[in-house]
């Protein structure tokens, strides 16, 4: 969605460049059909993680605290990266699977629907 200026000629600058974060870039997860969680949740990572780090740290942190966390089976995930399927490597650094500044991994789990059943 463009957005306008109501002030002809304004010229703001862009906070959230690449460059701004200390050679991190953001990365934003979310997780389908759990209506818990109102957005996809934005990290600052290293181009050079692995997703097996990613798994470890990141989406434990982001969504650990749903109730049907501990029933994932992660062998039926379903991937999206920027909405486009996706099979994450996990031995392979983010930036070698495609993974940008402001990308958008997002994953299904097909056995569950959401804290009761909240994302049928």
């Amino acid at each position: 969605m463009p957005v306008f200026s109501l002030k002809p000629g304004y010229k703001g600058e862009r906070m959230d460049r690449v460059e701004n974060f200390g050679g991190n870039q953001i990365v934003y997860f979310g997780w389908d059909e759990h209506r818990m969680f109102c957005a996809a949740k934005a990290f600052p990572l290293p181009p050079s993680m692995p997703f097996a780090a990613v798994m470890e740290q990141i989406i434990p942190e982001a969504f650990g605290q749903h109730p049907e966390f501990s029933q994932i089976n992660w062998e039926t995930a379903e991937w999206l990266l920027d909405n486009e399927p996706f099979k994450p490597q996990l031995d392979v650094s983010l930036e070698s699977q495609g993974v940008g500044h402001k990308s958008l991994i997002r994953f299904k789990t097909p056995e569950l629907q959401g804290y009761n059943n909240a994302g049928v």
